[in-house]
């Protein structure tokens, strides 16, 4: 009989079993969830039934509750009065927000780095930069969106602003979420190169306000780009609820 949460198989699918490993059984039950809602095994909507978690991951009830508080304080699930938890689906008033947000605190982080950040920091993000490219060369998502990540990582810290990144933190599943979508579009990643590489090239230049530019470019084409992708996957002009894949 089918698992009611995994679409894709049975309650005996070994693809999502948790190993055994250094780091708590908790945390491995948390990412592995998390990682099953970014790439979609978990659809927007779907109920994540306790007892089916279990059985799917091999872990128990303790551990299986602990990652779903989790990703409900990172906005991936939604607790629905007779329902129980289910994945989230951000709505359109949610996905513009988040973009918002993203840009005006991504542009600031540019702007500091620019100023603030030593020489060996800017040559550490134009690798990030250059590995970045390499992954997209590749045209597998799931190595573009850890380069990402790391591109990230690296702006961030040497900005040398610890709100910023915590502001982001928070967000950090939800913008990867739409980062996929983004970045699924057949044009998109040769144009979110041309822009980080407008934002590293200000930031060589110690140009602040050219790299704070850049960057809330980079972020308005990639707003577009997804707010564009998900109008597309069937939902009625002016839909209130926008399902994330």
């Amino acid at each position: 009989m089918a698992s009611t949460i995994d679409g894709t198989g049975t309650a005996d699918d070994r693809s999502m079993q948790v190993r055994v490993v250094a780091a708590p059984v908790r945390q491995q039950v948390f990412e592995t969830m998390r990682a099953a809602i970014i790439s979609g095994r978990f659809r927007p909507g779907q109920r994540l039934v306790e007892k089916d978690l279990c059985e799917l991951m091999k872990v128990s009830r303790p551990s299986v509750r602990e990652a779903l508080r989790h990703l409900e304080s990172e906005g991936l699930i939604e607790t629905v009065p007779n329902r129980g938890p289910v994945v989230a689906m951000l709505t359109r008033a949610d996905v513009v927000g988040i973009y918002q947000v993203r840009g005006a605190l991504e542009a600031l982080a540019a702007r500091l780095f620019a100023t603030e950040a030593s020489d060996a920091q800017v040559a550490e993000l134009e690798a990030a930069y250059d590995a970045l490219a390499t992954a997209m060369g590749s045209g597998g998502i799931d190595n573009v969106l850890p380069a990402k990540d790391r591109y990230y990582e690296v702006l961030l810290r040497g900005a040398g602003n610890a709100i910023i990144s915590s502001i982001l933190r928070t967000m950090n599943a939800r913008i990867t979420l739409l980062r996929r979508v983004s970045l699924s579009s057949p044009v998109r990643g040769p144009r979110t190169l041309r822009e980080i590489r407008a934002v590293v090239s200000a930031i060589k230049r110690r140009d602040a306000e050219g790299a704070h530019q850049a960057s809330l470019a980079h972020v308005a084409a990639a707003s577009k780009v997804a707010l564009e992708a998900l109008a597309m996957e069937g939902q009625p002009a002016g839909a209130d609820q926008m399902p994330i894949r």
